[in-house]
């Protein structure tokens, strides 16, 4: 019983300076990617050239009575509107093109990961459950570390087809009218928050691998029991 009290009294391995790090700057670059993910300014016309188009971000536009030339009926399109709202029905294949429908799809999963892999690196970091983590810390460093490293992965994949597609002519009339804004600039920052994260996280997990047996070594502590240390054996 004194040796449990004695362990749980602080005496186990603390949150490696990698992980604290590594999960601090993922947790930046989630913030950042989260702003990139709900907010409007992706591209924008310039101001005073009285563009009919106004603004997008991945999930809405924004225009001032434009017409769309290929709809057969005099329709304008003013104000903000989600891409899959019924006012964008009937010009939805043109606001969502194949590429365009990419990148939403791995900025999705992006912030998925790097929120998931949030949770796993702040259980680490407040050692909760103890036991657990202790048990499992380099598989969760692991998970934490491919999570994110997948995370910086499509995050380039998604800024760099952005970025590349913004200006073709089948999409955006115009498109010298329109710039890359504050919005794409996040998703961009984000990215290298996530592959810096991703490299702490390596070392991390590298790190929680070589001092396993320490951390099995003082859960026997915590279960002096022989029958508990002849079960660990077993496993």
């Amino acid at each position: 019983m004194s040796s449990r009290l004695t362990v749980e009294k602080n005496e186990y391995p603390k949150a490696s300076n990698y992980l604290v790090n590594g999960a601090l700057i993922t947790y930046i670059g989630g913030i950042l990617l989260l702003i990139a993910f709900c907010s409007t300014y992706w591209v924008k016309s310039y101001d005073g050239t009285d563009s009919e188009f106004k603004h997008m971000g991945l999930w809405e536009y924004c225009f001032d009575g434009f017409r769309y030339p290929y709809y057969p009926f005099d329709k304008t399109f003013s104000g903000c509107n989600h891409v899959f709202s019924q006012e964008f029905h009937v010009i939805r294949a043109w606001v969502l093109p194949p590429w365009l429908m990419v990148v939403q799809t791995f900025v999705t999963i992006s912030f998925l990961l790097s929120f998931g892999s949030q949770v796993i690196m702040a259980m680490e970091v407040c050692r909760w459950p103890l036991e657990f983590v202790l048990k499992y810390e380099w598989v969760l460093s692991s998970i934490s570390f491919v999570g994110v490293a997948i995370t910086a992965v499509l995050m380039f994949l998604s800024v760099a087809i952005f970025g590349g597609s913004h200006t073709r002519r089948d999409w955006l009339m115009y498109p010298n009218f329109n710039y890359l804004c504050w919005s794409y600039a996040l998703a961009v920052i984000s990215f290298f928050f996530h592959a810096l994260a991703a490299f702490l996280l390596y070392k991390e997990a590298k790190f929680s691998y070589e001092r396993r047996q320490e951390s099995r070594n003082l859960i026997m502590q915590m279960h002096p029991n022989p029958q508990h240390r002849l079960g660990w054996a077993m496993h």
